[in-house]
């Protein structure tokens, strides 16, 4: 049998009224409490297999049987899997949030989703959705949740490695400027990495052309990690900054809220050195 570790969301003590709340909407779209039964709930399957076994050994083949153990045994750790991404969703609401706002078929696809999860990062990254969502319905597409399913642990820390090139510039956007560049590549973040997040749709790549930001005020101010730069363009009219290779698409713009990167020791300096040529007197603030 599989070994019991569940947790038990009614035992984590006195719940804030969001994070009651959430339990609460988890309960009702899934048609299940989170509550500590699964104990019970898998003695009472186990024993109830035992029953078959010895009173219908004509009727119940070996084959029937292993397959309502392996039944047992997937659905054990598809509770538990959804229970430890509700707990460690719970530290992540705002006390302002209101759960029950979010739609309840966002939910039933949240966990449909989600429940095959059990590699504690990942399910790092889906609590982080299912909070944003929880704390700000609208924030996470369908389509956003059904894409994280298919993202494997790797695709998902190069994908953050990349975010940590981001800076703040109106939107966020991680500035590469040459996927050449040893500043990049020893970070993992090369040509070919670059066009694998493009083909599963991370982001848009453009090696060739790249992309500017357009009609930005004479003065700009932007910020990287906590670093400000703010500097007077050359130009007097059509204001255009190049901001690199690549944009994100929508699904990577949402999936950057659950992103944890910290910056890139140089990188501050290295981004103003591409821009010298268009701005003047870039001047640093804390």
């Amino acid at each position: 049998m599989h070994e019991d570790n569940s947790i038990s969301l009614l035992n984590l003590g006195k719940l804030s009224k969001p994070a009651d709340t959430l339990i609460k909407k988890v309960s009702s779209a899934l048609g299940c409490l989170f509550e500590p039964w699964q104990i019970e709930r898998v003695a009472t399957a186990q024993a109830k297999a035992d029953l078959i076994k010895a009173q219908s050994e004509v009727e119940i083949t070996d084959l029937q049987r292993r397959a309502m153990h392996r039944f047992v045994e997937e659905e054990a750790q598809r509770q538990e899997n959804m229970e430890r991404i509700t707990e460690k969703t719970l530290a992540q609401l705002e006390e302002a949030s209101d759960p029950s706002m979010v739609e309840d078929d966002w939910v039933t696809n949240f966990f449909d989703k989600s429940r095959i999860i059990s590699d504690g990062e990942m399910q790092e990254i889906w609590a982080k959705v299912l909070a944003g969502e929880a704390n700000a319905p609208g924030t996470y597409s369908k389509r956003t949740v059904n894409f994280l399913s298919n993202l494997d642990k790797r695709d998902a820390e190069l994908f953050q490695n990349l975010c940590s090139f981001g800076w703040i510039i109106g939107d966020f956007i991680p500035l590469i400027f040459d996927p050449h560049a040893d500043i990049y590549n020893k970070r993992g973040i090369n040509f070919n990495t670059l066009t694998h997040l493009d083909s599963i749709g991370l982001i848009q790549f453009q090696p060739l052309t790249g992309f500017q930001k357009t009609n930005l005020p004479v003065t700009v101010s932007v910020h990287y990690c906590g670093q400000h730069l703010v500097s007077k363009m050359h130009q007097e009219e059509k204001i255009t900054l190049p901001i690199g290779k690549i944009l994100l698409t929508q699904t990577g713009r949402e999936l950057v809220h659950v992103c944890h990167s910290t910056g890139i020791e140089g990188f501050f300096d290295y981004v103003k050195d591409q821009w010298k040529e268009f701005m003047t007197k870039p001047t640093e603030r804390e």
